[in-house]
């Protein structure tokens, strides 16, 4: 069997995977459309300040979603599962198989990039439909380069992250205590100007910030151009590779204390 082979075959197989556990499709999937709606409807169209400009209410809140769905299924999805099946001896046993560990992992971060594919052509088609959002067609280039670089960042802190987790149970709380706050500081839940300074500041540093105003560039119907923002997919793209190089040399394969 050729490499590409394996890989599509392991693709595959953890697309099955995802998609037969309940709790997983729940939190990736379904949440973030519950989350558009509820903003969505508690907020309505009231104009939101972005870029220093006034736009719909929804227009800002479905590249929030989007965002938050790309996290959700390459951060907060790789850093439960793999620590999960780490501290169940599942990635042990996949190590002493014949099967290249690098192989394994592509499978992963594949099914992580199709997820997040498929949430952003979910939430873009519900605001679209039900919301009358703008779906991105001249901003299409910023808008793909923004999930590839988004997602491929968020895939190495997910794995990076399994570095301070320390165990099964602890996964979901440490996860989501480092994931959610950023949320809010970011401006995905709270626009930016009822943010306070101090927030604000702290959003700036993490990545989750510099992924949505990505995203909500090709999102505006204001923005001029292809909306490709240099400046936060190289802030992203910086967050991958210290991800990347933390994961490299952390990443475990055997349970704690084995």
């Amino acid at each position: 069997m050729t490499m590409a082979r394996l890989v599509w075959h392991q693709y595959r197989y953890d697309q099955r995977t995802f998609w037969r556990e309940p709790a997983a499709v729940f939190f990736t999937v379904a949440l973030p459309l519950i989350f558009l709606f509820i903003f969505v409807s508690i907020f309505g169209n009231e104009p939101i300040e972005a870029g220093g400009k006034e736009i719909p209410g929804s227009t800002y809140y479905v590249p929030g979603i989007v965002a938050l769905a790309i996290i959700s299924a390459t951060t907060v999805n790789l850093a439960i599962s793999m620590t999960s099946l780490r501290e169940r001896g599942t990635l042990k046993r996949v190590r002493s198989t014949p099967l290249p560990p690098w192989v394994f992992m592509a499978g992963r971060l594949l099914t992580a990039l199709a997820v997040s594919v498929l949430m952003v052509a979910l939430v873009t088609l519900l605001g679209r439909l039900v919301y009358g959002v703008a779906v991105p067609t001249r901003t299409l280039p910023g808008l793909v380069l923004a999930v590839v670089v988004g997602t491929a960042a968020c895939c190495c802190l997910g794995f990076a992250l399994t570095a301070i987790i320390p165990s099964e149970n602890a996964a979901p709380a440490v996860t989501n205590a480092l994931v959610l706050p950023l949320y809010f500081f970011s401006g995905i839940f709270i626009p930016n100007d009822d943010i306070p300074r101090g927030m604000r500041i702290v959003g700036d540093l993490f990545p989750v910030k510099h992924l949505f105003e990505a995203l909500l560039a090709a999102f505006n119907p204001l923005t001029r151009g292809a909306a490709i923002e240099g400046v936060h997919l190289l802030v992203l793209a910086a967050w991958g590779l210290v991800g990347l190089v933390i994961a490299i040399r952390t990443f475990r394969w055997s349970p704690a204390g084995s």
